[in-house]
């Protein structure tokens, strides 16, 4: 299958050209996800505190419990994937500007709803929130990329493509040490004001700018059984991981539940490859590099349940040290790596093509999961693996992001611009979903103090009380690092071998 990127309108058809204006305002779109909304994981704890009027664990009956709260940071990244194809598809029929807009509408509504919640309406005004900031993701994030294919081309297409990325991998390298430096410094709904702010001068520079469909040949019909299946398959696959230890992993509702979402996958599968015009399109599967790209996309999005663990880890283990900005203080090599580091995963890309810079990004990131692993140390000792583990995950994704980008991006027949990219990024919200919810369900089972799950393996160092805490953390690193080399696997058999492109 050609690994050539995709050919550009001739430009007697094309009378706009993608300019800095445009590019910030997709930016700018992406980090209200990305870095306002992924700030909810490092702040956790202080939203609890905030509006439980108390740490949690002292409150019999709290107005937002731990597994709700565990929820309220799943959902977006939930929202999103269960929305982005469709809104892709949207984008493509109606107009991608006016879907990006319609996003940054969304995020404003969200982030106000959030910003208010308080007493009794708090968990369903936060629940609420959280679910609209999905679906201004699940608008923006395909609507914005199709944007970036339509009107950049060649070099400078890459390069709009990495200020994507540094909007979307970079704004979530800065987001523990923004959420935790305003949660810290101000107040955690503070975070939310800034970002109503953020999508209105997005929406203003985005204004102006020439709409872009798809041809009127390509438009998509929604798929509605396909996605109702999807829908209910998914949501009984989170409630299992999020809820599942509450409600009792073999009590009949959890089975059941558990039946439902292995039936409904086998059911999706047999309905989308029977229609005409599917929700998800497998016949784009077909083509190698863009599976290899989505899928080890899902899997590396999956880790993020790392960042948040590991700080959530750190402020519960050692609350007197570190609150949410000392704990997200030291993720700034992340922020650091993932920003400077993008620009050398394209040229990466240029030099040797997708496959290599995705395996050693991923690689890399594996490294940083064995860091974070020896939990038993002292605290001293911890810190300096927590940084040097915090900046190699961003190298990893630094180099993984731009070559996987660009290697779906052009493998995507223009007409199906928006809704496969919509299938790519709802790799990404959807991996974030479940890796994160795999990643809390481990961490919060193993919390009770006496449960040992590697005491043998792992003899905890100084302070034995929060021994369970660091214990949990262990395993999660663990279960992520299991995540990458799945992912590496993945591109080593899907992902062809050869340079991409040959500038030099």
């Amino acid at each position: 299958m050609s690994t050539t990127p995709a050919v550009a309108a001739p430009a007697a058809k094309r009378t706009f050209q993608g300019n800095d204006r445009l590019l910030t305002g997709i930016v700018l779109g992406v980090l209200t996800f990305w870095l306002f909304a992924g700030t909810v994981g490092t702040i956790a704890r202080a939203i609890l505190t905030d509006i439980n009027g108390g740490p949690i664990d002292d409150i019999a009956q709290p107005l937002v419990s731990l597994n709700q709260m565990n929820l309220a940071v799943s959902i977006t990244a939930l929202f999103s994937g269960l929305f982005i194809v469709v809104f892709g598809g949207l984008a493509d029929r109606i107009g991608r500007v006016k879907i990006a807009i319609a996003g940054n509408v969304l995020n404003i509504a969200g982030s106000l709803l959030l910003a208010l919640a308080a007493g009794s309406a708090a968990l369903p005004m936060l629940l609420t929130g959280r679910a609209l900031q999905g679906l201004s993701a699940a608008c923006i994030m395909p609507a914005t990329m199709a944007l970036v294919k339509t009107y950049w081309d060649g070099a400078q297409r890459q390069r709009a493509v990495s200020m994507w990325s540094i909007g979307s991998w970079g704004g979530s390298g800065v987001a523990a040490i923004f959420g935790g430096l305003i949660a810290s410094a101000f107040d955690w709904r503070a975070i939310f004001y800034v970002s109503i702010a953020v999508s209105l001068l997005a929406i203003h520079l985005m204004r102006g700018t020439p709409e872009s469909k798809a041809d009127a040949g390509a438009h998509r019909s929604l798929d509605v059984p396909g996605l109702a299946v999807f829908m209910v398959t998914v949501l009984a696959l989170m409630i299992v991981l999020i809820f599942g230890r509450q409600i009792g992993w073999t009590s009949p509702l959890t089975l059941a539940l558990g039946v439902v979402a292995v039936v409904g996958a086998v059911v999706f599968v047999r309905i989308e490859r029977s229609r005409a015009v599917p929700f998800i399109d497998f016949a784009l599967f077909r083509n190698t590099t863009f599976t290899g790209a989505t899928l080890s996309n899902f899997l590396l999005n999956g880790t993020i349940g790392l960042l948040i663990v590991s700080q959530q880890m750190l402020q519960i283990a050692r609350p007197e040290l570190f609150d949410p900005w000392r704990a997200g203080l030291l993720t700034i090599g992340y922020a650091v790596a993932i920003i400077g580091f993008i620009r050398v995963g394209e040229k990466l890309l240029r030099r040797f093509g997708p496959r290599k810079p995705m395996l050693w990004g991923s690689a890399i990131v594996g490294l940083a999961c064995l860091a974070l692993i020896p939990t038993n140390l002292l605290v001293g000792q911890y810190q300096v693996l927590a940084v040097v583990a915090y900046t190699l995950f961003g190298i990893g994704l630094a180099f993984y992001a731009t070559p996987s980008t660009d290697a779906a991006l052009s493998n995507l027949p223009p007409a199906q611009a928006g809704a496969g990219a919509g299938i790519y990024k709802m790799a990404s919200s959807l991996g974030g979903a479940i890796g994160a919810a795999i990643s809390l369900t481990i961490f919060t089972s193993f919390l009770s103090p006496g449960v040992s799950v590697l005491g043998d393996i792992l003899v905890t160092q100084g302070i034995q009380s929060n021994a369970a805490i660091r214990q949990a953390g262990a395993a999660t690193f663990l279960f992520n690092l299991v995540i990458v080399l799945v992912a590496i696997a993945s591109i080593v058999v899907t992902v062809p071998k050869g340079r991409k492109y040959n500038d030099d």
